[in-house]
């Protein structure tokens, strides 16, 4: 009998392993039991036979229906079906994220670093289940892709069900999600956010460049659905195939903007440079593709989308992590572009495939193409931007004749010593979060206060430039010497607790015994000055 109220809050942690089984369970069969309510609405929408002769044949199709939700291909007599809605994923994406936090919630994760136990513990159950229900839905004329199943099944519940456990988690402990990105190094996250940022910027413009072709071609939709006369039941499940292949169309629509375009069948070609198709199959959404001949002159606009989104990539970029050294920036920038063409190239090989045999053999984008293009278009923007945008952050003044905030801050060679005088930083030294370029020095012992002080920004040439940071580089050496020396102290030290303690715990002395690290074979290297002339006893 369940628990409720506060004896619920007191139960024992479930077991994580079987718990993810009977998540990844639940997530199928509520995924299976859906498509087969909306397979029956078809049916009983359609002509048919007596239920109890179709109920096999209905059965067998919601399972395939629900393996093509997990984007499992499968073959026929005259070829494969490959082109399938990358929509429907959402289904059991959604599903698969609710069950990973009902498991967060039931099962025991100490640490967010431990997230991808309970995805494995969801991800392994339902790829098994993908593949055992792929070995259930062959018939003479239909064989899904085992091993497809197994990989698809596996890594959309292990995103999704990983999202809804680190959700959870997330909720449960008060953490918020800028502070995951704060536990992230400085570079790591930079480069992360650019690359989001610029594929989103590709993503919007590709979805602003359909809806203004289907706007443009509104009249011909209308026109292609009154020819099917659907009625009303057909007519919404004709609008749910559409939404469902509605991100394929988006990605088609960035792959134009990025120049390579897509086919539409074998030697055809919707692209900038022109379109040339033949007959499409009867589909409201086709009628977004422009006539035969040259391409129309406002879709061209959409060619700087990949130029722009490389652009705002590489600016942020190097806005949360500057480099001193302006040769690194125009680098992270093109690493943001290629990062965005490797997962575009992965996007355009998921929303392509194939129809059948024959003529819609081939449809959809080239992903290398289009990986290719991208990185080139979207890394070469950036690495300008980047450059461009590093160089206003290190080196232009604060608008209103405010200089960079000041940074202060005091090293101590020991604990058990003084902090020694604070350093501050010159004025026109960027300093803030992300800038772990820019290393404050504390002030040698052998200077005087006044010796590290620098003029100002303007009264300062080229050569007292290099020479100010072969200085700072001189007091870094000394610092690392220091920091070496003392490290050397602790661990004789060290050592030498350990021998008196293994003289008082054996009745002997010190240098009867060999010592832990001669027993082992460790060895400390020292410089003739760091070595104790004192006796051992």
């Amino acid at each position: 009998m369940a628990k409720t109220g506060a004896a619920a809050d007191t139960a024992e942690p479930r077991p994580i392993y079987s718990t993810g089984g009977i998540a990844a369970a639940s997530a199928a069969g509520i995924g299976v039991a859906v498509i087969v309510t909306f397979t029956m609405v078809g049916w009983v929408a359609a002509p048919h036979d007596t239920f109890g002769e179709d109920i096999a044949d209905l059965l067998r199709g919601a399972v395939l229906a629900w393996l093509v939700g997990h984007h499992v291909s499968f073959a026929i007599p005259e070829g494969q079906i490959s082109l399938l809605p990358m929509g429907l994923v959402l289904l059991p994406g959604l599903l698969l994220y609710r069950f990973g936090r009902w498991l967060a919630r039931n099962c025991e994760i100490g640490r967010l670093r431990h997230v991808y136990r309970a995805a494995l513990a969801i991800a392994g159950p339902y790829a098994a289940i993908a593949g055992t229900l792929a070995l259930l839905a062959r018939t003479d004329v239909v064989e899904p892709s085992m091993p497809r199943a197994l990989l698809m099944g596996f890594v959309i519940a292990f995103i999704s069900g990983g999202a809804g456990v680190l959700r959870q988690l997330m909720r449960d402990k008060g953490v918020a999600a800028v502070d995951l990105l704060a536990l992230m190094p400085d570079r790591t996250r930079s480069l992360m956010v650019g690359m989001l940022v610029s594929a989103g910027t590709l993503l919007a413009g590709g979805v602003v460049l359909f809806l203004a072709a289907l706007a443009f071609s509104l009249p011909d939709a209308i026109a292609i659905t009154r020819s099917l006369a659907p009625g009303v039941v057909g007519g919404a499940l004709l609008l749910i195939v559409q939404l469902a292949y509605l991100p394929n169309a988006v990605i088609f629509a960035v792959c134009y903007s990025l120049g390579p375009g897509f086919a539409l069948g074998a030697e055809t070609v919707v692209a900038p440079t022109g379109v040339s198709v033949g007959a499409l199959p009867a589909l409201p959404l086709l009628a977004a593709v422009p006539a035969n001949g040259a391409a129309p002159m406002l879709s061209l606009a959409a060619l700087a989308v990949p130029f722009l989104a490389g652009t705002i990539g590489g600016v942020l970029t190097q806005r949360s992590a500057p480099d001193v050294v302006s040769e690194a920036a125009p680098l992270w920038g093109f690493v943001v572009g290629v990062t965005t063409g490797i997962l575009y190239a992965a996007l355009a090989g998921v929303a392509g495939g194939s129809l059948g045999a024959q003529r819609m053999t081939e449809v959809g984008p080239s992903a290398w193409q289009v990986g290719l293009v991208a990185a080139l278009e979207v890394g070469v923007a950036a690495a300008v931007a980047a450059w461009v945008a590093n160089w206003w952050y290190t080196r232009e003044p604060r608008r209103g004749g405010e200089s960079a905030p000041r940074s202060e801050v005091s090293v101590p060679e020991k604990a058990s010593e003084p902090a020694p005088a604070a350093v501050e930083l010159p004025p026109d030294v960027p300093v803030g979060k992300g800038l772990a370029t820019v290393t404050p020095l504390r002030i040698r012992e052998d200077e005087e206060p006044g010796e590290g002080a620098r003029p100002e920004p303007e009264e300062v040439g080229i050569a007292e430039r290099r020479a100010e940071l072969r200085r700072r580089r001189k007091a870094r050496r000394h610092d690392r010497a220091l920091e070496r020396r003392a490290r050397k102290e602790a661990r004789r030290e060290l050592r030498s607790r350990r021998r008196e303690d293994k003289g008082v715990r054996w009745r002997r002395g010190a240098s009867d015994e060999p010592s832990e690290e001669e027993m082992y074979g460790i060895t400390y290297e020292a410089a003739p000055e760091d070595v104790d002339p004192a006796p051992r006893s």
